[in-house]
């Protein structure tokens, strides 16, 4: 049987709860997603990274992996690239008859769900790491270590079978060991080169205050609005002085149609403790100079809570919310 195999993960870094703007990585890695409604229905979809940018992605109902940056095809030749392709290609049709007959082998109920994910990241020095894993329904089951299958901690005893049958496959065995410590870092490698110019991008973050629904009487939720920057990395807290407020609470990096980036902090305070707090943003593309953003509630006419922040050298106002009309107002210095 042919094993389990694909280029590639998920898993864009996250922001951290430090002072500094984490460094940035460009691993290469891969999501396989195949279904199984029942013995006749199945489908395979798949999609990659480079760091933060999404090269590539490989539908269903089509017999080529679809290149969506100018750069995808790195420095390989077009016929390394229809190599890779037909090996692809090879690999989705018989790794869907794979898992059908491991299903009726081991007596496993449908629908099923598999998922692959693998990859590769270069450093400095011609050294790299490369990584496979399989799960199965959403539970990590195995992955490949040096030159051969090993299960994930916990899994069911059938998973051993598994195991036993993929590593008598020695051929496969070596094409995916040269696959994941070869093939992969040598691509990377030339999609470091020639995508450099994406990947290197710079832009700054745009900052905002506003004041969230009331946490409880007498609290007020203070939200720091950061939008718009490249790349992913940022560092953004609530700051009182030059101590961080061990309360603030950071969501998840989103998403802008842009390819930039956005990120919402809160802070949940009492009413009469919010005066002198800050929020201070740090990202690689400000050169050093943090963006500090001043609380300082003002009234207005129809008593919306707005607020005079600096930024940087400039002091702007920001409202709220809308306000007679206008979202948003800017006073300049």
């Amino acid at each position: 049987m042919r094993c389990l195999l694909f280029l590639l993960l998920w898993g864009l870094p996250q922001i951290r709860r430090t002072s500094e703007v984490p460094q940035r990585n460009f691993p290469f890695r891969c999501l396989q997603i195949s279904s199984f409604l029942n013995r006749s229905w199945a489908r395979t979809d798949a999609l990659a990274w480079l760091g933060e940018l999404q090269p590539y992605v490989w539908k269903n109902d089509s017999d080529t992996i679809r290149f969506l940056k100018p750069w995808s095809q790195g420095t390989f030749s077009d016929q390394q690239c229809e190599e890779l392709q037909h090996l692809f290609r090879v690999y989705r049709s018989s790794v869907t008859r794979d898992i059908q007959e491991f299903a009726k082998m081991l007596h496993i109920a449908y629908p099923l769900e598999v998922q692959v994910s693998a990859g590769c990241e270069v450093h400095p020095g011609n050294t790299s790491e490369s990584f496979l894993y399989a799960a199965f329904q959403g539970r990590d089951i195995l992955s490949f270590q040096g030159t051969s299958w090993v299960p994930a901690p916990d899994t069911p005893q059938w998973v051993a079978r598994v195991i036993e049958v993929l590593n008598d496959d020695q051929g496969t065995r070596e094409m995916v060991q040269s696959l994941l410590n070869d093939t992969c870092p040598q691509f990377v490698r030339g999609l470091l080169e020639t995508g450099k110019s994406e990947l290197d991008r710079q832009v700054k973050p745009e900052a905002w205050l506003s004041s969230g629904p009331a946490p409880g009487p007498g609290r007020l939720l203070l939200v720091c609005h950061v939008s718009g920057f490249y790349p992913k990395p940022v560092w953004v807290m609530w700051m009182r002085g030059e101590q961080e407020e061990p309360s603030t609470q950071q969501g998840d990096i989103l998403p802008n149609a842009d390819e930039t980036w956005y990120l919402r902090v809160t802070l949940d305070v009492v009413a009469g403790e919010a005066a002198g707090l800050t929020c201070r943003v740090r990202h690689s593309s400000l050169g050093g100079q943090d963006i500090i953003l001043y609380w300082a509630p003002i009234k207005t006419s129809c008593d919306c809570p707005c607020h005079t922040c600096l930024s940087g050298t400039h002091d702007l106002k920001f409202q709220g919310r809308q306000c007679s009309g206008i979202e948003s107002e800017r006073e300049a210095p």
